[in-house]
Parts: C-alpha cells; structure tokens; sequence
C-alpha cells in the first residue's frame, strides 16, 4: 500500500470511511457484515479508519471499537465531535450541532468509551456551531490534546477563512470535506490554504455517493431512510440529467485501464500529495476495488478531459440542501 502523512501519522493514501456501516445510506448492514468490511480492510494493509459521534447516533463507533481494538496499534484511528444525536423528552433522538466546548469535552469522553480506547489519533470539529466562535471550540479541542484523550485535531467542512483562525489557536492536522470531480468546491481556496499550513486534506464521498463508481442509476429505489432523497443532486429531475455524463466516464475509466470508481478515486490521488480519500463501503469486493485505486496511474490527459466531462458547471443540483448548507462553512461557487 503507498502511504502519505495526516500530520504526525504515516498511513496508507486511501483509508476506510466507516459511516456507512451504521448510518445514512438506509438500512445498514448487519453487524456481522460490517466486522468483515472493517477486518477485510485491517487485513488489507489500510491504516486510516474514520468515524464519528453521530454515525448511528454512536453505533458506529461502538461497532468499531469491537471490532479493531484487539488491533488498536496497527492503525490510526479518527472520529468526530461537535455534532452527536441527543435524546429529546419523547424518547426519539434527533442531531444537534453543538459547539461549546462542554458539549466538545463530553462528546469526546462518550466515543473514547465506545471506541474502547485511551485516545483518539485525530479528533475533528464535525461541525463548526455558528453560535460559539471557532476559536472557543478549537481551544477545547486543544485541552484534549493538553490532557492526553487525542493527540492531534482537525476540523470539517469549513472555509479557508475559519481554518486560518482554528489554526492560529492551535495546529490542525486536518480538514475533511467532501471533494469529488462532482463537488470541487475545495479548490476555491481550502486545497491551497491546508498545503500553505501543512494540513492534510481528506476527501468524505469520493465516488460522489454512489455515482462515479455507476452504481445507482434509479433514485426511485432509495430507501426512504437514504439520505441522498434530501440532496437536490439526487432528486429525480437532477439526477436524469447527471445521468447522462456517466458514459463518457465509464469510457475514460475504461481507456485508464481500470473501474469507474478507481477513476474517481485517482484522480483525487494525483491532484495532490497532501490529499486522501476515505471512501466507505458495505462490500469486501467493492473494499479491494477501492483500494486498488492506489495503483493506477492516470495520464495529463484523461485528468483533463475527466474534469471537462464533470465539474460544477456541467453537474445539475446542490450537494446538500438549503437547511444543510446553512449548517456548514465551505465556500460556494
């Protein structure tokens, strides 16, 4: 496996995105199938493993904890805050952004107690909260790092202006935000501003949630737990229309001598050292597909004419609903 630095760690230039094991893409994956999803990747040499507080409202974590901690030296473990399910008074359990950094603290103590671990390799702000200035929730991450529960943070889809100011307080390792030939948003100004800082970039949804590696082509068959029946991308008239961008990409994976999805997940690859992808998968074979990812080498010009096919002019709908994109930070074109 090639490997690239996520601040102080070594590990492999792809790692593994958990959250589909327990959360967002309708109903999961039993148990059984996500312990051979995450030991198919241990087993496979990955070293990055990625989750958070909110992934099934913490059965994400408690499921990784099971399973990897027998394994826990082998690999560098990252998980989330600022952003967790809180039960309301009728028993149901919705998600709150929740910046102060007395929600940060707990937050961190409950997945250190569900990831069955001492520390956290890289603990991330899931969520900038608006209310609390980035400046107090970063210096709450940086008592964590003070009193030994992580040893390095990051931050998640926000702009190059908050990295700045998060960065003056203490050093981030990295910043996580979806980036895919489909969402290009980083490279307005957050690819330059980590490479200026030394953060690394790491990519969530580098497949474009399931199309650039063709494997949804019929939205009417989402479950209706599916997240993607919110996003404006994924809506029917939208999504005909994205459709239809597919066959020239699947002839340029084809020309690459590899799969759609191993396009996609090159080509984030070759844009830069300082980037890795963590796609997520409920599949062992789709896992090694993946992965084989690191190994394909991608001439100048079908890097170009990939980004002609697919960018923000020629793909239709936002990433995230109106409500979603209020909640974050990233910039806009």
């Amino acid at each position: 496996m090639h490997n690239r630095q996520l601040g102080p760690f070594t590990v492999t230039a792809i790692g593994l995105g958990c959250m589909n094991l327990s959360h967002a893409y309708g109903t999961p994956p039993s148990a059984e199938q996500g312990e051979r999803v995450l030991l198919a990747a241990l087993d496979a040499g990955v070293t990055l493993f990625d989750t958070a507080a909110l992934y099934g409202f913490g059965a994400n974590e408690t499921l990784v904890g099971r399973v990897l901690k027998p394994h826990r030296q082998k690999f560098t473990l990252c998980s989330k805050g600022g952003m967790a399910g809180v039960a309301g008074d009728d028993g149901t359990v919705r998600r709150v952004i929740d910046g102060r950094p007395e929600a940060i603290l707990k937050n961190c103590e409950d997945s250190l107690r569900r990831l069955q671990t001492d520390v956290i390799d890289l603990y991330y702000l899931h969520r900038w909260d608006k209310k609390v200035p980035i400046e107090e929730s970063v210096g709450a991450m940086a008592r964590l790092v003070e009193q030994g529960k992580v040893r390095t943070i990051g931050l998640s889809e926000v702009s190059a202006a908050t990295i700045r100011k998060a960065h003056a307080v203490h050093q981030l390792s990295a910043v996580q935000t979806e980036y895919s030939l489909w969402t290009r948003n980083p490279e307005i100004g957050v690819l330059d501003t980590c490479r200026e800082l030394g953060i690394t970039f790491v990519a969530f949804s580098p497949v474009a949630r399931g199309f650039l590696a063709d494997a949804l082509h019929d939205v009417a068959r989402l479950d209706a737990k599916d997240i993607r029946k919110t996003m404006p991308r994924f809506e029917p008239a939208n999504y005909e229309a994205n459709l239809k961008l597919l066959p020239g990409f699947k002839a340029l994976a084809q020309e690459a001598a590899c799969t759609p999805a191993q396009l996609a997940l090159a080509w984030l690859l070759h844009k830069a050292p300082h980037i890795i992808p963590i796609p997520g998968t409920t599949s062992v074979e789709h896992l090694r597909e993946d992965l084989a990812a690191a190994d394909v080498k991608l001439s100048p010009g079908i890097i170009e004419r990939a980004e002609a096919l697919i960018n923000q002019q020629t793909v239709q709908g936002n990433r995230y609903s109106a409500q979603s994109r209020v909640e974050v930070d990233t910039e806009e074109f």
